[in-house]
């Protein structure tokens, strides 16, 4: 139930603008900013470029052979360096690179003149295990500094790194390995998670036991529990870091040399590789960190978020570093030991800008006001929100209860694939609305059109496109580049970027994001492809065949529904779903357990066999169903509506 005065707020204001002293004191404050970067787009990123490091200065600042864009042609730089060395060669070598806090209460802070050192050293190791330039290495770590440590290892080596979410099963890590033909894989005993302690190498050693790729496995000692060991293929991070050298030169990269791959849900079973580069990429996740949470050098920031996913990449790791600042890193939940974990940390640490997801927003809001409440908040300045749209009660209640009714709210839509945020408020600038994305970042050119690529009217839905290349795009899938055009370029023609979201435009030209137009559903923030979790239950030997969508939830913004079909004369009960949910889990993790399950003795096709997911959806939502003609079963529609509005069986 909403707050009535949340209600009220919602009801008066329709804008929130941030208050004068804020204005006059933002980097940004002067809406010509916009128009500025339009009318020199390249130029826009090449000032925001010269704000790095380059051992050569770039030829060309954008080649753009559609739908592939190589940005600063012929610069060289290491990213390493820029989120390291320059700093201290600055002076800055006694700031604080992060304040570190593990779920237990364990915590460390580490300097960047400690973070450098610590990064050479394992970058060190690394090398004398063999690891060389373009190699790639598997990070599969929890939320320690030893993940960014490694991650800058690699890319102070020119190893290219694929981090692989902790929460993530063994098999998900065997399918990223295979793709990539990985051989290095970096991981730790265990890790933590709501007082228990979670088998990474357990997880690693099935993983490793299912694809020869790996040859080298580190293991950093986090939980100290019994693990098995493989003499000769394992190796202690600390037996290895004990006597390496601190001295570790980057080595120079081309703009345009891969920096890592990071998997991300496809429409089909196959993760998709996202490959983003150095240059461009390093140069977009700083400009916007530093422009869209108006940095600055006495901040504390605190980016909720977890490194395995693309948020972590760009908003813990490679900008607030890349920009020298000071951040907050935290191993585990919100709500452990206590609900005000969360708020004890802001407190703590004196956090001026919190950047989290809207499915954590509407947790921390149900759980109640009273716990931000006894808490000392009035260090926020700056609340971020990022993974799915945010509804505009959640928007109100963050920014009443968590920012004090007087820090901005910046609500960002951005992607795996974009590597940087594209669609936010600028909080000096924007008159927030609860809700709304607002407009573009300066210089990216986002366009809503129709079906058929025309640009829609104010007022007007349609398709989410970007038209004109950024920095930070991601270069082409893992080893499919058939695959990156096919997904990304082909629905519009090659220069148009089709995000594969539906958005609006309202009335003053402001962007309001819809959600996934494809079969990949956001729990969480997190996207799930529906064929992953489909071809998981049905490799159960129960199943015979299965079909999966999202339907609003109120806590997780999509909650998986699934539709199964049995084997035989099998019958479907809540032990059986219960069964197929750990399977999900076990298969993918735990993220994608579908929340509830419907069994059924058929599913909704077509005459030609294809399932029609958009029926089941408008089932899962109670919804009035659309046109059934097409259907070779439409006798089964009736039948599921009826079962999923009396049978509660098998919801979670």
């Amino acid at each position: 139930m909403v707050e009535p005065a949340i209600e009220n707020l919602l009801r008066e204001a329709r804008t929130f603008p941030p208050s004068e002293e804020f204005v006059q004191a933002a980097t940004l404050n002067d809406p010509a900013v916009y128009e500025d970067a339009d009318q020199d787009w390249q130029g826009w990123w090449e000032t925001h470029a010269r704000r790095l490091r380059w051992s050569k200065s770039w030829d060309t600042v954008l080649q753009w052979d559609a739908p592939h864009a190589e940005w600063f042609v012929g610069g060289r730089l290491n990213a390493a360096d820029n989120c390291l060395d320059r700093h201290i060669d600055e002076g800055h070598g006694d700031r604080v690179a992060y304040h570190w806090e593990g779920e237990p209460g364990d915590r460390r802070t580490l300097t960047y003149a400690q973070l450098r050192d610590e990064v050479a050293r394992f970058a060190n190791a690394l090398k004398g295990l063999g690891v060389a330039k373009g190699d790639r290495v598997a990070i599969y770590l929890p939320m320690v500094p030893e993940l960014p440590i490694a991650m800058l290892a690699c890319a102070r080596i020119g190893a290219v790194h694929s981090v692989v979410f902790a929460g993530f099963s063994a098999q998900s890590l065997v399918d990223r390995i295979d793709d990539g033909d990985i051989h290095v894989l970096i991981t730790a005993d265990g890790g933590y998670r709501k007082g228990a302690t979670v088998p990474l190498k357990g997880n690693a050693d099935t993983a490793m036991g299912r694809t020869d790729r790996i040859t080298t496995c580190v293991v950093l000692r986090r939980t100290s529990q019994e693990i098995a060991w493989t003499e000769g293929r394992d190796h202690w991070w600390h037996e290895l870091t004990r006597e390496a050298s601190a001295d570790c030169p980057p080595e120079p990269m081309d703009a345009e040399d891969v920096l890592y791959i990071l998997y991300t849900s496809g429409t089909t079973g196959k993760p998709k590789g996202i490959v983003h580069t150095t240059g461009g990429y390093l140069t977009q996740v700083a400009a916007t960190h530093r422009l869209v949470f108006d940095l600055e050098p006495d901040d504390i920031y605190w980016c909720a978020a977890d490194i395995g996913w693309v948020t972590g990449h760009s908003y813990i790791v490679y900008g607030p570093l890349a920009n020298g600042a000071t951040s907050v890193l935290y191993e585990g939940a919100p709500d452990h030991p206590a609900r005000d974990r969360w708020w004890e940390i802001v407190e703590r640490y004196g956090v001026t800008i919190l950047y989290t997801a809207p499915t954590a927003i509407r947790a921390l809001m149900k759980w109640g006001a009273d716990l931000p409440d006894a808490h000392d908040l009035s260090s926020l300045r700056v609340l971020g929100s990022v993974g799915e749209p945010i509804n505009p009660e959640a928007w109100v209640w963050y920014h009443q209860h968590i920012g004090g009714g007087r820090a901005p709210v910046v609500d960002t839509w951005w992607q795996t694939e974009t590597g940087a945020i594209m669609i936010t408020p600028l909080p000096g600038i924007t008159a927030a609305k609860p809700g709304s994305a607002m407009r573009a970042f300066p210089g990216i050119h986002a366009v809503i059109v129709d079906a058929e690529g025309n640009p829609v009217e104010r007022g007007g839905g349609g398709y989410l496109t970007l038209q004109r290349p950024w920095p930070a795009m991601a270069r082409t899938i893992w080893g499919d580049d058939e695959r990156y055009r096919e997904t990304y370029w082909s629905r519009f023609g090659n220069e148009v970027y089709f995000a594969g979201d539906g958005a609006k435009l309202d009335e003053d030209g402001h962007i309001w994001l819809l959600g996934r137009v494809d079969d990949v559903m956001n729990v969480s923030g997190h996207r799930i492809s529906t064929t992953e979790v489909e071809s998981a239950l049905v490799g159960h030997p129960a199943v015979a065949e299965a079909a999966v969508t999202g339907r609003a939830d109120a806590d997780t913004g999509q909650a998986i529904a699934a539709f199964v079909t049995l084997r035989g004369d099998r019958q479907g009960d809540d032990a059986l779903a219960a069964e197929l949910r750990q399977h999900v889990a076990e298969q993918i993790g735990k993220l994608a357990r579908p929340a509830n399950i419907l069994f059924t003795d058929d599913l909704p096709k077509t005459r030609s066999g294809k399932i029609m997911r958009r029926l089941l959806r408008d089932i899962a939502e109670g919804r009035e169903l659309g046109d059934v003609t097409t259907l070779a079963n439409a006798d089964i529609v009736e039948e599921l509506k009826t079962r999923s509005s009396t049978d509660v069986s098998g919801q979670e």
